[in-house]
């Protein structure tokens, strides 16, 4: 299967990376979401004891990326932190990861319902929500329409049925005037596109998937509802 190409949303094109980022050309702008830096130790504080990795891992796709397209300017779309004492926690060596990151290129912070507050140590532009051109970012999509909104927040999957195999895949919800963004977050989960909390954003959702080459539309014909407590069931 050849490589799709962009997506275009609202006019703009815009190209899907199976890391799970988007890149903005006509700007030279990379867009990420819901990265959740450090929630396995927040998971482990919890009794949960995870391998404690998940940052690590992140900026590793991160960097793959900065590199790949050396980008004028990132965008994360919230939920960078899981919660508040994340920076705390976060090894030093990852810590300095982060900063050279940032160091080679500008960086905007756009605050999630995880890290409503600006990072201290990771000092950058900070904003509510950032219109660009014909794009608006913001990390809770609205559910009113919202022409160019580019969102996170629900960690979009897609259970994708297809010559007899099943495949659970993190994705892209995307119409002709928006889109929902994959969690690039080593730990996150997802949410399954055929679920309600979609039901009121698109009418008909293509669900761009994540593969290990490229990123691919699939539309509803070959998608099908998690399994109720099934193997398949919502990841956690």
């Amino acid at each position: 299967m050849s490589h799709p190409g962009a997506i275009s949303i609202h006019g703009e094109a815009l190209t899907p990376d199976p890391l799970g980022a988007i890149y903005w050309v006509r700007e030279e702008t990379l867009i990420v979401s819901d990265l959740h830096f450090e929630k396995g130790s927040s998971f482990a504080a919890r009794g949960v004891m995870l391998p404690p990795y998940d940052t690590r891992t992140t900026l590793m796709r991160l960097a793959a990326l900065i590199r790949k397209y050396a980008p004028k300017r990132v965008i994360s779309l919230g939920d960078a932190f899981h919660d508040e004492d994340a920076e705390d926690r976060m090894d030093e060596e990852d810590a300095s990861s982060l900063e050279k990151l940032m160091r080679e290129t500008a960086w905007l912070w756009i605050l999630g319902n995880h890290d409503p507050e600006p990072p201290a140590r990771f000092a950058a532009a900070c904003e509510i929500e950032m219109q660009i051109g014909a794009l608006t970012f913001r990390h809770e999509p609205l559910v009113q329409n919202a022409p160019g909104e580019i969102a996170g927040h629900l960690h979009p999957c897609a259970r994708v049925v297809s010559e007899g195999r099943i495949l659970r895949r993190r994705c892209f919800v995307v119409s002709s005037d928006r889109m929902i963004m994959p969690a690039m977050g080593a730990y996150t989960g997802g949410l399954n596109i055929l679920d309600r909390a979609y039901a009121k954003l698109f009418s008909a959702p293509v669900a761009w998937v994540m593969g290990a080459d490229g990123v691919y539309p699939i539309t509803a014909e070959n998608l099908a509802p998690d399994m109720v407590g099934g193997a398949l069931g919502r990841a956690v």
